[in-house]
């Protein structure tokens, strides 16, 4: 403990005061046990990205974790986004180091030459005629002009990259770089050249900063959001990284600059390649929403950067009514029409954005399009009772609509018909968001001539469907075609034991070829072909033989257990076992129970058996099963449902719901006799950690708690978290009750809390672990406190996992595995 230096003559602090600060000790990063350093130090298998035409794959090798130094790199947090002042771009802290193309057809991976050395890839977008790939590298090692992004292309033919052009990318969001559908060259946001410097930075203020309420806004539910503009200091330098310059690059390298610089943050090219639908910030900003609500215009231009159509001037917008289908008033969700040369779309609330109105007429929703030269009114895509979610398009007279209501977790898609808006909408699917049993599976979409997705439509007007063919016997990926006139489904393929196969990409029209990735218990997922044209034997064409990353923990064992919770509720968790464990022989283990809260509608819902018995046991750093290499077992991923059915809200019961949870689960580890009631953990990240909390202050279940990154005060999130859609003051007590900060006094079990100490997760601010640590601490509780520098939400630098690991084990080490039995 670090003692507190008063100054001569102050008044004496009282000891309870001295009790409560919470005193950090700054220590070296330390390394875990070297099984798991082993864990994290695992090799990674490469990014794959799959060609237009289907024939060739990009490798990206995916680097090992990055050092606390790269991680510690200035970053300037604005508006609710991380940049990299040094590069003008989003933060990004790992990077593509090799980049390579393999074969389809032939298995054989070639090498691309003229690359960067060393190579930092950020993205990278094939052209749409699949002549030339894209990417932008991060170069740190320019001496003229600084780091920066840089655009370069791979020409496919020759295998060789080259870099396109010697000025910068600007820009705070997406990749800053989008192809022109011919293929000729491409869309790319630049750093404008008579920018200057940034903004200097003062200690000293010129005032304060203020901010007003409107009341004639009416109610509205604000997020507590992260990085937020501060004073007027953070707004200059917002508009500073934020200025755009968009230009047209073509691939010779020469540069056409497309009007003058402004706060861009979208930039699309309409089919046709001759307009550009652009979305550019203005003021005012704001202290209390991030970037995506401030005000914004919308306008079409043509390539030289003339607005030629204003399509929205939005104002800011604080806050959205209450609600989890409250949306924007007034358009929103503006989209180019993908099957026709220049044709814009969008939804508008005929409700005012608020589900607690009525709909006029039922008509939640009305979607609108309209053609260039878009001086004519718009037209009628689809009017809706529910909250527009978006279009597939597939041709001039097919293209399927989906509307969503979140609070009945309802979905419904339609087929329409684009070309004729007036005709009327046929229902395809109707099915609940949360029942994983019945969901039709995704429509199958494949890249058109100018690189944008469309539906993958047969000759007789069927689609494909793909789906994660969830079942009592667990996922099992499938491929349908569906017919959309006659409704008649034909299963194409559907992976069986004892693999799990998962269709990634359909590689011919009629579905008869795909890309799958293929896995079991003990073969890590590898890319394979099946043609299911040929014999059951013959259908499978090996891609790519990544090796095992942990061969010592190959033999882990893994079941897919299944009991109730004590009101008839049926659950589901991954059961894994250390190798060659053997229950008789070995007796009862220490175990880590790792998970993660979920709301439902309906109780059949919440029984639903989720994952796969067939799935690899892979083995990560990052979630409980590392711990298998220290002996403990390891309960994965129970179901923590919480159910509200009907008009009830899950979070009523949520506390009754979750012990129940908690109670089966323990009971069903001791029963097969792998755990010893006295010797098992609980942890979660994030909203698990909020659960951790809750069942240490709950229940004595549990020896010890690992909680990393989470929130447990719910009044320092007022306007709903998670599903909770109400505001703190229309339930008090649910808040109240649900926050473990209000029962710190009855945690009676040692408590581990990390937290990143730059945390950028709306609900869990690291005030959050703090004034939780501060409480058991003063409350004579069990507890330690770790924050993690430079860290977000999730950790990334080696140093940070190593010392995270190290903080586990130590903490499962002493007060569960060598745990006395009561």
């Amino acid at each position: 403990m670090r003692k507190r230096l008063l100054a001569s003559g102050s008044a004496a602090v009282p000891l309870a005061l001295t009790l409560l600060a919470v005193v950090p000790a700054h220590a070296q990063y330390q390394l875990p046990p070297a099984p798991l350093q082993a864990i994290v130090d695992a090799p990674r298998a490469p990014g794959l990205s799959l060609s237009p035409r289907r024939d060739l794959l990009t490798m990206v090798a995916t680097p090992a974790l990055p050092s606390i130094v790269e991680v510690a790199q200035p970053e300037l947090k604005l508006a609710g986004l991380r940049l990299n002042p040094r590069t003008y771009s989003p933060s990004r802290f790992s990077f593509g180091t090799d980049l390579s193309l393999l074969d389809i057809a032939t298995q054989q991976e070639s090498r691309i030459s003229g690359l960067p050395k060393p190579l930092r890839l950020a993205d990278s977008a094939w052209s749409p005629d699949q002549r030339h790939l894209a990417f932008t590298h991060v170069n740190l090692a320019d001496k003229g002009s600084g780091p920066q992004v840089e655009l370069w292309v791979v020409d496919i033919a020759t295998r060789a990259a080259r870099r396109l052009s010697a000025q910068p990318l600007s820009y705070v969001s997406g990749a800053g770089f989008s192809w022109l559908p011919d293929g000729s060259g491409l869309l790319v946001q630049l750093k404008p050249a008579a920018l200057g410097k940034a903004p200097p930075l003062t200690a000293i203020p010129s005032g304060p900063s203020t901010q007003d309420s409107d009341p004639s806004g009416g109610a509205r539910q604000l997020r507590t959001y992260p990085d937020l503009l501060k004073n007027e200091t953070d707004a200059r330098l917002f508009e500073h990284y934020a200025s755009v310059q968009l230009a047209l690059i073509d691939l010779a390298g020469k540069t056409r600059l497309v009007g003058k610089p402004d706060l861009f943050i979208g930039a699309r090219l309409a089919p046709a390649g001759k307009f550009i639908l652009t979305q550019a910030l203005k003021r005012p900003f704001s202290f209390i929403v991030p970037a995506s609500d401030f005000a914004r215009r919308i306008d079409v231009r043509d390539l030289a950067g003339t607005p030629l159509h204003l399509v929205v001037d939005r104002p800011l917008e604080e806050g959205l009514p209450p609600g989890n289908d409250a949306v924007s008033a007034g358009v929103r969700d503006v989209s180019w029409r993908v099957d026709a040369p220049a044709t814009l779309v969008w939804a508008e609330a005929q409700d005012g954005g608020d589900p607690a109105r009525p709909a006029p007429d039922g008509v939640r929703d009305i979607v609108y399009m309209q053609a260039a030269p878009f001086n004519a009114a718009p037209a009628v895509l689809a009017r809706l009772s529910s909250r527009y979610s978006g279009v597939q398009w597939g041709r001039g007279d097919l293209a399927l609509l989906t509307e969503a209501w979140y609070k009945t977790r309802a979905i419904q898609t339609w087929r329409i018909n684009p070309d004729q808006p007036g005709s009327a909408p046929v229902s395809l699917f109707a099915y609940s968001a949360e029942d994983r049993y019945d969901h039709p599976g995704q429509p199958v979409t494949q890249p058109d001539s100018a690189g944008l997705q469309r539906l993958l439509i047969g000759a007789d007007n069927s689609i494909l469907l793909d789906g994660a063919g969830a079942s009592s016997e667990g996922d099992r990926p499938f491929l349908d075609r569906f017919n959309l006139l006659t409704g008649h489904k034909e299963r194409l393929f559907q992976s069986a034991p004892p693999y799990y196969e998962n269709p990634m990409a359909v590689l011919s029209a009629d579905g008869s070829v795909l890309l799958t990735t293929r896995e079991s218990p003990l073969e890590r997922p590898n890319y394979f072909i099946r043609d299911l044209r040929k014999g059951a034997d013959a259908q499978l064409t090996p891609l790519t033989r990544f090796p095992h990353p942990t061969p010592q923990l190959k033999d882990v064992q893994k079941e897919q257990i299944r009991y109730q919770r004590a009101d008839g509720v049926d659950l589901t968790a991954t059961l894994m076992l250390p190798p060659h464990y053997d229950a008789k022989r070995d007796g009862p283990l220490p175990l880590l129970m790792w998970a993660y809260p979920q709301e439902f509608k309906s109780a059949s819902a919440a029984s639903q058996t989720t994952g796969s018995p067939y799935r690899f046991n892979a083995v990560s750093y990052w979630g409980p099963a590392a711990f298998l290499a220290m002996g403990y077992a390891v309960l994965d991923n129970p179901s923590m449902p919480i159910v509200g059915a009907g008009d009830a809200e899950p979070n009523d019961t949520y506390l009754p719901q979750l012990v129940a949870n908690a109670e089966a689960a323990v009971n069903e580890v001791v029963r097969r006799g792998v755990a010893d009631r006295h010797r098992i953990a609980v942890g979660g990240h994030s909203y698990g950690a909020f659960m951790t909390g809750n069942l240490l202050a709950h229940t004595r279940l549990f020896k010890a708690g690992i909680a990393r990154s989470g929130a447990y005060n719910r009044t320092l999130t007022p306007f709903g978290f998670q599903a909770e859609e109400r505001p703190f003051w229309k339930a008090q007590a649910v808040y109240q009750a649900m926050s473990p900060f209000n029962n710190a006094d009855k945690i009676k079990d040692a408590l581990l809390m990390i937290h990143g100490e730059q945390d950028n997760n709306s609900g869990t601010f690291p005030i959050q672990s703090e004034r939780m640590f501060q409480a058991l601490k003063g409350l004579g509780g069990t507890a330690r406190l770790v924050m993690l520098p430079n860290e977000s939400h999730a950790y990334r630098a080696r140093e940070s996992i190593m010392h995270m690991l190290y903080e586990t084990n130590n903490w499962l080490e002493k007060y569960v595995k060598n745990a006395r039995a009561p």
